[in-house]
């Protein structure tokens, strides 16, 4: 089984960036700056450590965005610890996952009878620093990247392919909690749908009864950033890929 993002938000989350790549339902809160950051619960202060300044005020962000996102669901303001990834840990019946880079940070939750799992990434839409492609990729996605530059010569397709990679590991963790290498799934990109397919080279996780063979979803480009989102429906059904 292959599972797919379901289609573009239609309501109130698709006047955000990232929100235009997630379904209708999600609960999406973005901010571009650090000018709102909010209070932090102990067991967020802890996650931080001696975390510099930097990291310290994009976290508080990131955390606002989240507990706001978690009130649009009706759930009052409570802690998001971090887990033995730094991944946010939900509420009970919560699925989501938060993203932040220069410039940006978001959160995307749904309750868990809603999607089974959310994997989102920005990045900024500049070309990877050197060397770190060959590391994150296999020979076919190189060749795929340079195919991709030839149609759409704007796009910083390294960039993007490395964001994807990214939205798959968070979405496949909640699942597993096993850690996913950058050369364990290989990914294919559409330029034109501006959709993405990343095919695990590993078993995958096990939901309904059925082993998880990929992930879709869906990408785009606006505002100097690069964003990918993956949701995963709770009853998707299986399909030939």
């Amino acid at each position: 089984m292959t599972v797919t993002t379901a289609g573009p938000a239609a309501d109130a989350g698709a006047l955000t960036l990232l929100g235009r790549l997630l379904p209708a339902g999600t609960a999406v809160v973005e901010a571009f700056d650090d000018a709102l950051p909010a209070p932090l619960f102990p067991q967020e202060l802890a996650a931080l450590g001696n975390a510099v300044a930097k990291r310290r005020a994009e976290f508080m962000t990131a955390r606002r965005c989240a507990r706001e996102a978690l009130g649009r669901l009706g759930i009052g303001p409570v802690a998001i610890p971090s887990g033995p990834r730094r991944e946010p840990l939900w509420p009970d019946g919560i699925v989501g996952t938060i993203t932040h880079c220069a410039g940006y940070r978001a959160a995307a939750i749904a309750r868990a009878g809603q999607l089974t799992t959310i994997g989102i990434d920005a990045e900024p839409h500049e070309p990877l620093p050197d060397g770190v492609l060959d590391s994150i990729t296999l020979a076919e996605e190189r060749r795929h990247l340079r195919q991709l530059a030839a149609q759409r010569p704007g796009v910083h397709w390294d960039r993007l392919l490395f964001s994807i990679k990214e939205s798959v590991f968070k979405a496949w963790y909640p699942l597993t909690g096993r850690w996913l290498d950058f050369t364990e799934a290989t990914v294919t990109i559409s330029a034109q749908r501006e959709t993405f397919h990343a095919w695990l080279l590993v078993p995958g996780p096990v939901v309904g009864g059925v082993e998880v063979g990929g992930f879709g979803g869906r990408w785009l480009v606006g505002r100097g950033l690069v964003l990918t989102g993956i949701a995963v429906p709770a009853r998707q059904p299986a399909y030939a890929a």
